[in-house]
């Protein structure tokens, strides 16, 4: 006689939810530890995380598929800039869902300027600027960067943003010869130096990012026009 299995869909479903919780938390706590992030800290990281999911199921923040692993893909690429940058203030170029901006700003930075045009991603940055009280140290201006009143700031940030000869070209008027232009990129990075540099003068070296072995972080400065 023959028994048929019959597929319950519930089941596998849970078993599937229950992985992914299992990896957040191991994702939660390797990001606590190699950021020394304090328990005060972390329930703040805890509380961003609930907002973008919970707003994600309403609007496009972030890609669906990088949800369930925000600890690693968003809260821990966006912290390793923390380490590098110059003291003083970062401008966040293009700054969407706040990463890495309100990342640095809970890991102490400040103050940090967060430059997003779309309205809907503005809200939901002062939402999270507010349930997690960084209205000091944190500022959204609604904006193209273009538009964007001339500020000087320490550290210049854009992830996912444009290429490096957009980046240089926007964020110029905001820069001095010491600041920290810290530009995550992927594999493409060497290519887009050499591209940069046809267009402008500049220091950089390319470090490799803690969180993707293929991707580097462009770290420069002196950035001025040829």
């Amino acid at each position: 006689m023959f028994h048929v299995k019959h597929y319950d869909a519930n089941a596998d479903n849970s078993a599937r939810i229950n992985e992914e919780v299992a990896c957040s938390l191991d994702a939660r706590g390797a990001f606590a530890a190699e950021y020394d992030v304090s328990r005060e800290t972390m329930a703040a990281f805890d509380h961003y995380a609930a907002l973008l999911t919970d707003w994600q199921t309403r609007m496009n923040l972030v890609g669906r598929a990088t949800v369930p692993d925000i600890w690693t893909r968003h809260f821990a690429d966006s912290a390793q800039l923390a380490v590098l940058a110059a003291p003083g203030s970062w401008l966040d170029i293009g700054a969407g869902a706040g990463f890495p901006g309100v990342v640095v700003a809970l890991l102490g930075a400040g103050p940090v300027h967060l430059v997003e045009s779309i309205e809907k991603k503005c809200a939901f940055l002062r939402a999270v600027v507010a349930a997690l009280g960084l209205g000091e140290r944190v500022i959204v201006h609604r904006s193209r960067i273009e538009a964007l009143a001339g500020i000087r700031v320490a550290t210049i940030t854009a992830r996912a943003c444009a290429g490096l000869p957009q980046l240089f070209d926007w964020g110029l008027r905001f820069s001095g010869p010491e600041t920290r232009w810290l530009l995550p990129k992927g594999a493409s990075a060497a290519q887009e130096v050499v591209s940069a540099r046809q267009s402008f003068v500049f220091d950089a070296e390319l470090l490799a990012s803690r969180t993707d072995p293929a991707a580097r972080i462009v770290v420069a400065h002196d950035v001025r026009r040829r």
